[in-house]
């Protein structure tokens, strides 16, 4: 019975958050019709009630300055929640959403904290839609102006214009400091059959070089191969690396003792494991205690796609907080506990995500 609440309970998030992203794209593309300010604004507010969890009690309020545009029916109560937004003309501006009648306490009054969530992403897509309206504006209005040089701008339309040119780049900025970790130096540990075999299945450095420059990724890691415990602790203590893959080779005694010296002394190196194939996963099952000193482990299935998704992996894990914090990223989270799967699913979900735009993040497993 306990089960079967609780998958309910999942399957009732999931929808909520279905209803919520269904809003984004609807908001984004009453955007993209370019109407008025006031035509958008009304429209939008008629379709925010639907991704609340009461939709039928829920009643949407806009305010721009003076102007208010609300949703059907719209009346107020003492139960709301709000999201003030700014423009580059300073008007007062404000999103609420009110409830006629009392439910369930919830994370802020009988809101829910991901209600917030959406509340600031459709401030933000309005804000974004009013300044760009209002710059087209005075740039329309300026170039009728034949009396002055098309360059010339009266007073308030040049405060104006530099508060969104002042906005647009503080945008821009954010992307700076996405992604503020990368792979740049990577040891590959293997033995020399492993690593012909790779080279050979898989065609290994082109595809990474070639996989980086379809994907527009700005820098291509740096590989540096050996194949003996020695040489490659000796390297670490030498050079920085930011992540090691070791695969596991016939000599499977020889990769875990491996991977424990390099956790003994560098802890703090990221260490990944390439399994030969499926069978070698039954190791981790019978020893579990073997994971200890591996951070993750994936199984090669003869592409070199392999290669790419681990190091896409430790990127998006070390930089997901931070991404979704400055940038508010969004993140495809995918449960799997078997690296028999996940090892064919990542790269799929890399490879089909990543070629739709040159900025890709966020998965984890």
């Amino acid at each position: 019975m306990k089960e079967n609440d609780k998958l309910s309970r999942i399957l009732a998030d999931s929808k909520e958050r279905l209803k919520e992203l269904v809003c984004i794209n609807n908001a984004t593309a009453i955007i993209k019709e370019n109407k008025s300010i006031e035509e958008t604004c009304k429209h939008i507010a008629l379709i925010l009630p639907q991704a609340f969890k009461f939709p039928d009690n829920a009643f949407v309020e806009i305010k721009y300055g003076e102007k208010q545009f609300v949703s059907s029916n719209f009346e107020k109560s003492g139960w709301k929640i709000s999201q003030s937004f700014d423009t580059i003309d300073e008007e007062r501006c404000e999103i609420s959403v009110f409830y006629n009648e009392k439910f369930p306490q919830a994370d802020e009054g009988p809101f829910l904290k991901e209600e917030r969530n959406l509340l600031i992403n459709i401030s933000n897509i309005i804000a974004g839609f009013i300044n760009s309206q209002l710059a087209k504006k005075v740039i329309k209005e300026e170039s009728k102006k034949s009396s002055e040089p098309k360059t010339s701008f009266s007073q308030d339309s040049h405060k104006l214009m530099s508060r969104f040119i002042s906005k647009q780049n503080s945008d821009r900025d954010i992307y700076h400091d996405l992604m503020p970790f990368k792979v740049k130096e990577i040891l590959l540990v293997a033995n020399l059959y492993d690593a012909y075999i790779i080279e050979k299945e898989g065609r290994f450095l082109e595809h990474i070089l070639g996989e980086y420059y379809q994907l527009n990724l700005s820098s291509t890691p740096r590989i540096t191969g050996v194949s003996d415990n020695s040489d490659a602790i000796q390297l670490l203590q030498n050079k920085h690396f930011d992540m090691v893959i070791i695969m596991l080779g016939i000599d499977k005694k020889n990769s875990f003792e491996l991977s424990r010296l390099i956790k003994s002394a560098m802890p703090y190196v990221p260490v990944y494991m390439l399994l030969n194939n499926n069978n070698d996963i039954a190791i981790f099952e019978e020893k579990p205690t073997l994971l200890e000193n591996v951070d993750k482990q994936f199984v090669w299935n003869g592409d070199s796609k392999i290669f790419l998704t681990m190091i896409r992996h430790l990127e998006d894990m070390i930089n997901v907080e931070n991404d979704t914090i400055i940038g508010m990223v969004r993140v495809i989270l995918l449960v799997e506990d078997s690296a028999k799967y996940y090892s064919r699913y990542l790269p799929v979900l890399y490879q089909n995500n990543g070629t739709n735009k040159g900025y890709y993040r966020r998965n984890q497993c």
